[in-house]
């Protein structure tokens, strides 16, 4: 008997503890491939409703004792998915049965978002143009405005 402080003795070691030189030691390595608990990012499983309406018929129709625990550790299922699922078929709607997306639903596509969004850049192109035409017509008001003084002192300086 090994002792838990004690190392215990390998199958080629001898009485003295000392490891016989007949028998090459076995190196076991690591598998290669990792297994499909050991993936760096888990994917939720998500089941048709064909899967799912197949698991229903096996469970309400497995007659002896464990019959439907054994179907769902067969399949890796959670009772609570059993009961979603006959809660869902209950509704009456094969809709209820297919897999619904996690996350924050998308907004329903607003027929007018395209109108508004043309709208808005035809407004924007206006200003553009406006701003445009506004600073054309400050230059040719100064425009206007020199050459008046300019006639204004010819007209003095013609005069004397």
């Amino acid at each position: 008997m090994v002792m838990p402080s004690q190392t215990p003795l390998s199958p080629d070691a001898g009485s003295d503890g000392v490891l016989s030189t007949t028998l090459p030691a076995r190196v076991v390595s690591a598998p290669v491939v990792p297994t499909a608990e050991l993936t760096s990012t888990p994917k939720r499983r998500s089941f048709t409703a064909k899967y799912k309406l197949r698991i229903l018929d096996e469970t309400d129709h497995a007659a002896d004792t464990g019959g439907v625990s054994a179907i769902l550790r067969r399949e890796g299922l959670y009772s609570s998915a059993l009961t979603d699922w006959r809660r869902a078929r209950a509704a009456g709607t094969l809709g209820a049965l297919q897999p619904r997306h996690r996350g924050p639903k998308k907004s329903p596509n607003n027929p007018l978002q395209a109108e508004l969004s043309k709208a808005n850049r035809e407004v924007a192109a206006l200003r553009r143009r406006l701003d445009q035409a506004e600073a054309i017509i400050a230059i040719q008001k100064k425009v206007a405005a020199l050459l008046d003084e300019m006639e204004q002192t010819q007209e003095c300086g013609g005069k004397s």
